[in-house]
């Protein structure tokens, strides 16, 4: 009889100290596997880019481009100092120069910054014929070959109806990076070209009249 009540109760103990262990695995896979749902990213925190990525290609595309597009504009402005008749006209250049000089230095700053290797001097649109990386509103070898020989009133109305052609261009490529840019300082720039560019194309075309 002593025996059977001591081999009752190793049971019943064994029976206990199985049920602990199960219930502490129980609550060991529970706690992993909380530890493991919280630390998966959700939907809204997975990041549309890389961390360490503060632009995008629109980005690159949006400096390369433009800096031989101003570098352009610059070139027709110097024409206009010494061919140009018109003081407003001459304003005007000088007033070009003053603006997108200092965005060319400041935009091969940002593809310096990035690894990327700005455009020569002598890059122009026929150094560029992939597709999706026209530079609108560029004047041809021979545009600015004949622009190059006219002075006076001649020249006056060739560069106003030249430049506002290529600020449009301009302002067509400040909108593509709007839209697609991800790097703040060229979407400011762009805004700026785009409210600038508009307000000279304004002018131009009332001195054109």
């Amino acid at each position: 009889m002593k025996r059977l009540i001591v081999s009752s109760a190793l049971l019943a103990g064994a029976g206990l100290l199985s049920g602990a262990c199960g219930s502490a695995d129980t609550t060991v896979h529970d706690a992993s596997s909380m530890s493991s749902m919280s630390a998966m990213p959700t939907e809204s925190q997975t990041p549309i880019t890389s961390p360490a990525a503060d632009h995008n290609d629109r980005d690159v595309w949006f400096a390369q481009m433009m800096i031989p597009h101003h570098r352009q504009a610059v070139e027709m402005a110097k024409l206009a100092e010494d061919r140009a008749v018109g003081s407003q006209v001459k304003e005007l250049a000088q007033k070009i120069r003053a603006a997108q000089d200092p965005e060319i230095q400041t935009m091969t700053g940002w593809l310096e910054s990035w690894g990327v290797q700005a455009p020569g001097e002598s890059a122009m649109p026929m150094d560029h014929d992939m597709p999706g990386m026209e530079m609108p509103g560029m004047m041809s070898g021979t545009d600015m070959k004949k622009l190059e020989g006219l002075s006076g009133t001649t020249f006056d109305r060739a560069f106003l109806t030249m430049m506002i052609e290529h600020h449009h261009g301009a302002i067509t490529m400040a909108e593509e990076e709007q839209g697609a840019g991800v790097y703040e300082p060229a979407i400011q720039m762009a805004a700026s070209i785009i409210s600038s560019q508009s307000a000279e194309i304004r002018t131009m075309k009332q001195l054109l009249q």
